[in-house]
């Protein structure tokens, strides 16, 4: 677990609602996205860069060697990024 990293979402305001943790920003921008949120802006917490992504959920069919109560159609999260912003102060 070492090499968790946490990201703050920010709105368009600059505040911090909540924090998602993983091994890259993707990592945790997809489970952003997986929440419905649209315009991702995670905060590196412990530096002063804020990745950019955009986001969408989509329903797919369930893969193939999916457990039988896995319903047929599952929401799959989908990222792009669109850059990093470096901030004058945190």
């Amino acid at each position: 677990m070492g090499d968790m990293r946490y990201f703050a979402l920010r709105d368009a305001s600059g505040n911090e609602s909540s924090v998602f943790t993983g091994k890259s920003p993707r990592q945790a921008a997809l489970k952003a996205a997986n929440r419905g949120i649209k315009d991702i802006s995670l905060r590196e917490k412990g530096t002063k860069k804020v990745h950019k992504f955009k986001g969408e959920r989509v329903q797919v069919s369930k893969p193939s060697g999916a457990p039988d109560w896995l319903p047929a159609k599952i929401w799959k999260p989908k990222v792009k990024k669109s850059g990093i912003q470096k901030l004058d102060k945190i």
